[in-house]
């Protein structure tokens, strides 16, 4: 009893917020997604990240270990995402992406901090990071046929990343009206995503449900699987361990719909699985929560 109250005051909030917006949309009301989601990736996402590891007191060598096993666990996703694609004749364009990447903005990081604390958030803005990196290069190859280093450069929250890693190596810190500030604006980053998430999701039309049904669970339980294994092979802690598979679990982010809508892919296809791995989510999140805590 003790154990389901605590999971349902983690993933309660997450959910409310999402909720909030789904009904927002629902009821009519205008909702400028595309300048709420630049403000975020621009602005409040990338403060939270730099603040966020300025401030980390965690030890350098478990940040290390959990980076590492990030790295490995994408990459191994990656590389089974790619022989399950082509064994299903699925359209790599497609699918691919969605596979391999989780929404570890919009419920990663909200669902590491409501369980964890200000050092699950720290850990899983690293996640994150390496995430989006690998997401905005090898994603959007796998997406439009091209790569995106540029895009890359061009991105706040992966200079907020390398930037909050050199105060947290170097043991730097803003001046405090600074700090108090970028905090601030940090703050605004996960109702934000959240009550977004619910936006975009309200706004999306399923298609092939069934095979979006098939493919969430094979998604989860991959993910799950080599999460689990990466965070065993590099003897995480506790907290790094349930971070990342957290994070690798999360549903099909609503990213892969925008990139899929820009490059010419079968968008539709990937709204199906976004609304579908994210309902599924709500009941696989607090199993998983469950079992890590």
């Amino acid at each position: 009893m003790i154990l389901a109250l605590t999971v349902l005051e983690i993933v309660a909030p997450v959910f409310l917020l999402a909720g909030i917006g789904f009904v927002w949309v629902k009821l009519g009301i205008e909702y400028r997604i595309n300048f709420v989601t630049q403000m975020a990736m621009t602005l409040a996402i990338p403060c939270l990240i730099f603040v966020s590891l300025m401030q980390t007191k965690i030890d350098p060598a478990a940040l290390t270990a959990l980076t590492l096993a990030s790295v490995a666990a994408y990459l191994a996703i990656s590389v089974v995402m790619i022989v399950l694609v082509f064994a299903l004749r699925l359209n790599r364009g497609t699918y691919t992406a969605p596979l391999i990447f989780g929404n570890t903005g919009n419920l990663g990081l909200p669902l590491a901090l409501f369980a964890y604390g200000d050092t699950g958030l720290s850990y899983a803005v690293v996640v994150f990071a390496i995430m989006a990196i690998w997401s905005f290069t090898f994603g959007i190859w796998l997406v439009a046929g091209k790569g995106a280093f540029g895009k890359v450069l061009r991105e706040p929250l992966v200079w907020a990343t390398l930037l909050g890693a050199l105060f947290l190596w170097r043991g730097w810190e803003t001046p405090t009206f600074l700090t108090n500030t970028l905090s601030l604006i940090g703050q605004m980053a996960i109702p934000m995503m959240l009550i977004t998430l619910g936006v975009a999701v309200a706004r999306l039309t399923p298609r092939g449900v069934l095979r979006a049904v098939i493919l969430s669970v094979l998604k989860g339980a991959i993910c799950v699987g080599v999460a689990w294994a990466a965070a065993t092979w590099f003897e995480l802690g506790n907290v790094a361990f349930g971070v990342l598979v957290l994070q690798v679990a999360t549903p099909v982010a609503v990213s892969s719909y925008l990139l899929a809508e820009k490059y010419g892919a079968d968008a539709q296809a990937v709204a199906g699985l976004v609304v579908v791995s994210t309902l599924m989510s709500v009941g696989a999140l607090p199993l998983i929560l469950a079992y890590i805590i």
